[in-house]
């Protein structure tokens, strides 16, 4: 499906289209007119009703404190996944992230001629493991098909476009933001450093439902259960050698931290209430 398609969509679908072609001077326009209303505006809020940040120290204490806090309280949804999901419902959770798995790490490629070089290479390392050190057997995105294949579903972005709910989209939709229209790239490492930090915990409900239902495709939450924790280090290698090499400003890394914090979980939540729904 084209940008051009008179298919009326939602707003974050039609974000996520718009994200995805080159877009023409009106389309552009149109897409900082979602970015606003959807992301940027949530943003400043956030960034606003931040705690002081002085320094990078008083951000890592912040970010250790909010993952620290999620992972002593996860919320009854991840336990509905793990334990009570058929396999009908668990294929609706699948399917309400398929617009992130199946092009999982393509938002993320515009961040890196925006880096200082250290941190550059730190957020590369990341990125070489996404997408399979080259081998694409290994790559996120592949083993993702791999998943959707043995659940029978259709391997097509197009597919899902008009069923996702707007809450993937606010997720998947900050990425493509973060990374290539963000003011700031400190947005970007906030965001990303959230996610391969909070994935640790956050990933375990998936892997548990993917397991008992007897998916070898499981292999794809438990590669992040392993992965991710290197990755987590590696993020926090980038935001200190950007403030090595740069003007670091911790509360736009803690206003992407937050804002990945707040569209990650609500993804989540969504997809397990469709899936519950699909019964």
């Amino acid at each position: 499906m084209t940008a051009n398609a008179t298919v009326e969509r939602t707003a974050g679908s039609r974000l996520f289209v718009l994200n995805r072609t080159i877009p023409s001077p009106d389309e552009l326009r149109e897409l900082h007119e979602l970015e606003e209303r959807l992301i940027t505006s949530r943003v400043r809020e956030i960034e606003a009703a931040a705690p002081q940040l002085p320094d990078r120290a008083a951000l890592g204490r912040q970010m250790k404190e909010l993952l620290k806090a999620e992972e002593a309280d996860p919320p009854e949804f991840e336990r509905v996944m793990a334990e009570d999901l058929d396999l009908e419902q668990f294929k609706e959770v699948v399917a309400q992230f398929a617009v992130d798995g199946l092009t999982e790490s393509e938002s993320f490629l515009p961040i890196v001629w925006r880096l200082p070089r250290k941190a550059k290479m730190a957020v590369f390392r990341v990125l070489i493991d996404e997408f399979g050190c080259g081998n694409l057997d290994q790559a996120h995105f592949n083993i993702y098909r791999d998943l959707m294949t043995e659940l029978g579903m259709s391997l097509d972005v197009g597919d899902y476009l008009d069923r996702t709910n707007e809450e993937t989209y606010a997720y998947v939709n900050t990425f493509f933001w973060a990374a290539a229209r963000a003011p700031r790239p400190e947005y970007f490492l906030g965001t990303l450093c959230y996610l391969e930090s909070s994935i640790l915990y956050a990933f375990k409900c998936f892997a548990a439902a993917a397991q008992r239902l007897g998916l070898q495709g499981a292999r794809y939450y438990t590669e992040h259960l392993h992965i991710d924790h290197f990755h987590a280090k590696e993020l926090q290698v980038a935001i200190r050698e950007f403030d090595a090499e740069a003007d670091l400003q911790p509360v736009k890394v803690w206003a992407g931290f937050k804002m990945a914090s707040d569209v990650i979980g609500g993804a989540t939540e969504a997809a397990v209430a469709s899936a519950l729904k699909a019964v």
